[in-house]
């Protein structure tokens, strides 16, 4: 009887362990593996809150978050950074709240609060969406886009150029304007109409990372752009020799300020009882040219007196001799001349 119950025991426990090592194994199977496609960078922040689609490696010693497509971001203080899986670099300065949407190559940012100021190079293509705005980067040949966009306060939207130009497009009525390399300006309630300056709103500085090792993504090997620590490592110094260049680029783009165009608008007026608003009159409208006038020239120097020519005094003219005109012949009395008539009549 012993020896029966031990082999029957000893059967019971190999059928639970095939059970429980089948179980785990459809288990394992049964969750797919998440493309290596759909990484969008690695995340820091003192005060972030991720949610959504995400994976979580150690680093040296450091637990790094990665956002993957659909991963929504709130940062409730301060400033968070994404290191993206391209080079590029993202800050985003709080409170403000955000999601990534990855696909093809292309990086949607749908932005409800908050300001981000981001630097990515050729790739990926970057968009922004809002509640009314859709602004899409731009940029000029090769070189590396870096643009801010923002949320002063729910009505109030700001733009920044520093490198590149951005396509900002009005969702509801699908007017659209280009906001060239080196502009700041603000949108009022997500108006292009009511476009004006910028200076002085929306500040967030863009936070460079040093070049570290990237977490290994789960689900496949990651990108040839991000294949290994040396890539990393030699997109962070071309990152970095890209930072200098705009550096470069800004400053001379601030002595280049001349000339500067300003257009002077009537002020703008919405009827609520209207459909159309009426358009602003062209003729009321001004264009100023500010230009910085250049100093007078002045040439030094002493002007040497030209000397006066000799009057030269002309030949004293040649008198004309007077020819000799022959004396007319005397004529004669009237008693000759009536002889002579007579003579000529009869002869």
């Amino acid at each position: 009887m012993h020896e029966r119950e031990v082999r029957w025991r000893v059967r019971l426990l190999g059928t639970v362990c095939a059970l429980v090592l089948a179980a785990t194994f459809v288990a394992v199977a049964g969750v797919p593996d998440q493309p290596s496609g759909d990484a969008v960078g690695v995340i820091e922040g003192e005060d972030i809150n991720v949610t959504g689609p995400m994976s979580v490696d150690v680093v040296g010693g450091q637990v790094k978050t990665i956002l993957r497509s659909g991963s929504d971001v709130r940062v409730k203080s301060g400033q968070a950074r994404i290191s993206l899986v391209e080079g590029g670099q993202i800050s985003i300065c709080g409170p403000a709240h955000f999601s990534v949407l990855k696909a093809g190559g292309a990086l949607t940012v749908a932005l409800e609060s908050g300001t981000i100021h981001a630097r990515v190079l050729q790739t990926p293509a970057l968009t922004f969406y809002t509640a009314q705005i859709q602004a899409q980067t731009v940029a000029i040949g090769d070189d590396p886009r870096e643009i801010l966009v923002g949320f002063e306060n729910p009505g109030l939207m700001c733009i920044r150029t520093y490198r590149g130009a951005i396509r900002v497009e009005q969702q509801l009525s699908g007017q659209s304007v280009m906001v060239p390399q080196g502009e700041d300006v603000t949108l009022v309630n997500g108006q292009i109409d009511a476009m004006g300056s910028g200076a002085g709103h929306c500040n967030c500085e863009l936070q460079v990372a040093k070049a570290a090792p990237m977490p290994r993504i789960s689900g496949g090997e990651q990108p040839s752009a991000r294949g290994s620590t040396n890539t990393q490592e030699e997109t962070t110094e071309k990152g970095q020799v890209l930072s200098g260049e705009a550096n470069t680029a800004t400053s001379r783009a601030e002595k280049k300020e001349e000339p500067i165009y300003q257009v002077d608008m009537p002020p703008l007026t919405f009827d609520a009882k209207a459909r159309v608003q009426p358009a602003p009159n062209p003729q009321l409208m001004a264009i100023v040219r500010r230009v910085r006038v250049r100093p007078t020239l002045i040439f030094h120097g002493s002007v040497e007196e030209e000397p006066v020519a000799k009057a030269v005094t002309p030949p004293p003219p040649i008198a004309a001799t007077p020819k000799k005109v022959d004396a007319a012949p005397t004529r004669g009395s009237v008693m000759e001349r009536v002889r002579s008539f007579f003579r000529r009549l009869w002869s």
